[in-house]
């Protein structure tokens, strides 16, 4: 048997042992094993890159600074909102001890957050997170500055303040979300807004939940999204049945083929001799049921509140639904 038929009667990896072992036998040096080179283990991936980590704005309730702040623009005259690559002037010079290379927040508070989705009093007011300048050039009693990073347009008004370095908690990427989750027993709240006003929200939506550091809720903290069966839906449907159990019109007047609907609710009693058991009825008394929606991880805490980016979904998520710290 000639090599070649030996090949085509014999597997592939044989095929290579037989081809090696001829070489070596005729004196041959035999050729390098090509080497599989796997490729590199999943890096740790962040869930936030830097729009979401100093975009995401946040509601605060202890009082703000706003004594620093944009007092001008280089092209004022043409224009009202300022991007990234602009040039502005603060009213912070070398008498607030600014240099060049200093990076600083620009933030718009914008007023008090009240909510009808949650039970806590004084949340505080929404602060919107608009990007962040660098310093180029410094005089005595104020400094010009660039956009560096541009989140929204920015305006002459707007505060300016130092910021601390945030990091992203990292994504667990093997993990699939649990429609069916039992419940943690951990702290529980209501999701108040989102950024930007969005009310049908999906992967990587801003939002704002009434879970703060008075709820000993962190950084990193992994959230539930869902809804209580039966009363966490925004628009209830009516709790009438849409047919009826049994009607003379289902049947006609010849061939009398039956007169009970296929969809009705059932009778009670063991003989089916009781009355009609609605849908209303067959849900009293039972155990907490709940829709898992999403799941969502805290960007950020203030004192009574958290803002949190969604990261999972079932389906959309909204305004008004619970969370629960996992």
């Amino acid at each position: 048997m000639n090599f070649q038929t030996f090949c085509k009667r014999t597997f592939f990896a044989g095929c290579i042992l037989a081809a090696t072992s001829a070489v070596i036998v005729s004196g041959q040096t035999p050729r390098a094993t090509p080497t599989l080179v796997m490729g590199e283990a999943a890096k740790p991936k962040a869930i936030a890159g830097n729009t979401n980590l100093y975009c995401a704005g946040y509601i605060q309730q202890s009082a703000m600074a706003t004594g620093n702040r944009i007092i001008g623009g280089s092209s004022e005259a043409e224009t009202y909102n300022y991007d990234e690559k602009d040039f502005l002037y603060i009213n912070m010079g070398t008498d607030k001890g600014v240099n060049v290379g200093d990076t600083f927040a620009v933030v718009r508070p914008r007023g008090e957050v009240n909510s009808r989705w949650s039970n806590k009093t004084d949340l505080g007011f929404y602060v919107q997170e608009l990007g962040m300048v660098e310093v180029v050039r410094v005089k005595s009693d104020h400094s010009i500055v660039r956009i560096k990073v541009s989140c929204d347009s920015i305006h002459v008004g707007d505060i300016v303040q130092l910021t601390a370095k945030r990091v992203s908690p990292i994504a667990n990427v093997g993990r699939q979300l649990d429609q069916f989750a039992d419940p943690s027993g951990k702290a529980r709240g209501r999701i108040l807004m989102s950024r930007d006003g969005a009310e049908m929200l999906g992967r990587d939506f801003i939002a704002y939940v009434d879970l703060g550091m008075d709820d000993n809720t962190q950084i990193g903290d992994r959230l539930t999204v869902y809804r209580p069966l039966g009363k966490g839906n925004i628009t209830q449907t009516p709790q009438k049945e849409a047919v009826s159990a049994r009607d003379e019109s289902f049947q006609s007047d010849v061939y009398r083929g039956g007169k009970f609907s296929n969809q009705a609710q059932r009778r009670d009693g063991d003989k089916a001799e009781g009355r009609v058991v609605t849908s209303f009825e067959a849900k009293q008394n039972r155990p907490e049921l709940r829709k898992v929606v999403g799941e969502a991880v805290v960007l950020n805490v203030k004192e009574r509140t958290a803002t949190i980016v969604i990261t999972k979904t079932a389906q959309e998520v909204h305004t008004g639904d619970w969370v629960e710290i996992q």
